[in-house]
């Protein structure tokens, strides 16, 4: 049995032990940055984590000399920093990984230099990490105090609410914030939810004396009808892929924008005329005012690209410098050059990713994937959330990851 345990393989098949455990911290610190916790029942958390703890703990001390332990070993305690500011206060879940990445780290296999070195490095990482954090909440988190009045869930179960009372120096407000209810990750004893989800869907000042919130579901095609007799001009912001699967093509939606008094003239416009005008409607001697080009296919060019735009472009020589093929660079650098001896900018191409509700179908509406009914929110008396247009605006891009300060508040 001492020759088993002796063996190096095994050692190096036990030391994948370790890479699981800073994978844990790693994950730890993954859903600290993106997400908000709530745990259920902390003595149990605990219990459970030091148990794996000690699990681990042994493992990687019985491996302390193999190469996965030893990084594992470098991994953990920068990996549980984000954790400690963030969940700061749970110190049933951290105190047990900070301690077993503490005792791994001072007795794995590495040098003592190499100890020393990136010892140093994670202390100075915690002592101005935590500074850092901590003037960041004390100078820019506002210290307003807020009180839930109400919350609860939609009848789908699809959202869920909650109405806010905030006192502060302007006689104070009341919020109605809606977020997802489908997005949590749930764990034994612990949910995660996603941070900076929520969105004040009613605000009203000053506070409310009285609360009446109501959900009713309702058709897709009575919300449609209800938003074109509030006004024809709504337009929705479609992707790139819902423009294709509607007919549209990129020069489709291509248009002059901010276009000067000069610009305007040349085009039989006067100064009240609105823009921005979409290529479609110009001639090609009018295009040709522009510099710009069109093929029978449908495409624009740019009739004579400037060197910063052929600078720009990743392709090398192509036969034409088409709008759709340009970086967003190079389409910077071609408007950046339309401008007047004083360097004003004369016009913009831009593409506009926008329809006029009206001119969409209901079949339309299900291809760019917005529910046939769903949940509608009515607060004292006006409506002010529909699922249907949560869907089409993409209210909560659940799939979206990105580092930003309102992270940290």
């Amino acid at each position: 049995m001492k020759s088993f345990f002796a063996n190096v393989w095994v050692k190096r098949v036990v030391s994948a032990a370790s890479v699981l455990y800073a994978a844990g911290a790693c994950g730890l610190c993954y859903y600290s940055l993106f997400y908000d916790i709530h745990i259920h029942n902390k003595v149990s958390l605990c219990l459970m984590l030091i148990g794996i703890s000690i699990v681990a703990l042994v493992l990687m001390l019985y491996s302390r000399k193999q190469i996965l332990t030893r990084i594992s070993s470098f991994i953990i305690l920068p990996a549980m920093l984000p954790v400690v500011l963030l969940y700061f206060g749970n110190w049933g879940m951290i105190i047990p990984i900070i301690i077993t990445g503490l005792i791994i780290l001072l007795m794995s296999g590495a040098g003592e230099g190499a100890k020393t070195a990136i010892g140093t490095t994670i202390l100075l990482l915690y002592i101005f990490g935590a500074l850092g954090y901590f003037l960041f909440t004390s100078f820019f988190v506002t210290s307003a105090k807020e009180t839930e009045i109400e919350s609860g869930v939609s009848p789908s179960g699809r959202y869920r609410y909650r109405v806010v009372n905030t006192e502060d120096s302007s006689n104070g407000s009341t919020a109605v914030y809606v977020e997802p209810n489908d997005a949590d990750v749930e764990y034994p004893f612990v949910t995660f939810t996603l941070k900076n989800m929520e969105k004040v869907v009613h605000l009203d000042r000053p506070v409310c004396e009285e609360i009446d919130v109501q959900w009713v579901t309702q058709t897709r095609q009575e919300i449609t009808e209800q938003l074109n007799q509030l006004s024809d001009a709504i337009v929705v912001h479609l992707s790139e892929d819902e423009l294709e699967d509607l007919g549209y093509t990129y020069d489709s939606k291509l248009q002059l924008a901010d276009l000067t008094y000069s610009r305007k003239t040349m085009l039989g416009l006067t100064a009240s005329d609105v823009d921005p005008i979409y290529l479609d409607t110009l001639t090609e001697e009018q295009l040709a005012m522009f510099g710009i080009g069109k093929e029978s296919s449908g495409k624009y060019y740019i009739i004579s690209p400037s060197q910063e735009v052929v600078n720009a472009m990743k392709k090398k020589n192509p036969s034409r410098y088409y709008f759709s093929e340009l970086t967003a660079k190079a389409l910077r650098a071609y408007n950046n050059t339309n401008t007047d001896d004083y360097g004003n900018i004369l016009f913009k191409v831009q593409k506009n990713n926008t329809v006029y509700l009206n001119t969409l179908t209901d079949a339309q509406l299900d291809m760019i994937g917005v529910p046939e009914s769903g949940d509608v929110m009515i607060f004292n008396g006006e409506t002010c959330f529909r699922y249907y247009i949560s869907d089409i605006e993409d209210y909560f891009d659940v799939d979206s990851r990105h580092l930003s300060l309102d992270l940290l508040t």
